[in-house]
């Protein structure tokens, strides 16, 4: 495979306002090694999207017409598991931007961010690092302190094998119910086993679960879910 540095970078703009894609649009496609193949106004489009092109970069909105980007992002990484994803956003509060940070996305940005660093910041996304707007740098926990947040790798063993077995199924979006007819087990098992993964990974909603399976197993063999 050639270096990231040498592909053309290839971006999704999901956000509900036509004027915002059509601005990103021309400024990123005048942009050497960048091309915009992709757009999306809302949640559902932006994930069908994602699994047909494959796209390396996400640009997405916080708010959407059918929905919200932070949990968008489990659901696209499920369809889409190299992707990266980049908020852009206008939202700067607080607890937007933690929980932006603990979704599974690579950065988040305001959108009165000049073009220049735009640029520059979907390179670093491409490169493999992760970013937060310096003027909201002290909420984003999740990109805070990157060299003392445990890694997938370390924190996949604080996960049991019966707690492995269920992460492919809430990826691919099973109820409680489902998995727990997958696996023969019964519902309460399945809460239970929900509710450890979620304490020991510190997360609270699936899609971040999601988040965390489609990162954590890329390139790697994921756990199989037994009938």
């Amino acid at each position: 495979m050639r270096p990231a540095h040498s592909r053309t970078i290839r971006l999704l703009l999901v956000d509900d306002h036509e004027v915002v894609r059509i601005g990103l649009r021309a400024v990123l496609n005048l942009t050497p090694g960048m091309k915009v193949v992709g757009q999306a106004r809302g949640r559902q489009e932006a994930i069908t999207q994602c699994a047909r092109l494959q796209p390396d970069i996400v640009l997405l909105d916080i708010r959407l017409p059918d929905g919200n980007g932070v949990e968008t992002v489990g659901d696209i990484l499920s369809v889409s598991p190299k992707t990266r994803i980049l908020f852009l956003t206008s939202f700067a509060d607080e607890h937007t931007i933690e929980e932006a940070s603990l979704s599974g996305a690579q950065g988040y940005l305001l959108k009165d961010i000049a073009s220049h660093a735009l640029v520059r910041a979907i390179k670093t996304v491409a490169s493999g690092q992760s970013l937060t707007d310096p003027r909201i740098a002290k909420h984003a926990i999740g990109w805070r302190h990157p060299l003392t947040t445990p890694s997938v790798q370390s924190r996949r063993p604080l996960l049991s094998p019966q707690e492995l077995r269920l992460l492919p199924l809430v990826a691919a979006g099973y109820t409680n119910k489902e998995m727990a007819e997958s696996l023969g087990l019964s519902e309460k098992t399945v809460k239970n086993y929900l509710a450890n993964i979620y304490s020991k990974l510190q997360i609270s909603r699936r899609s971040q679960v999601a988040a965390f399976y489609a990162s954590s197993f890329k390139g790697s063999p994921a756990p199989i879910a037994e009938s």
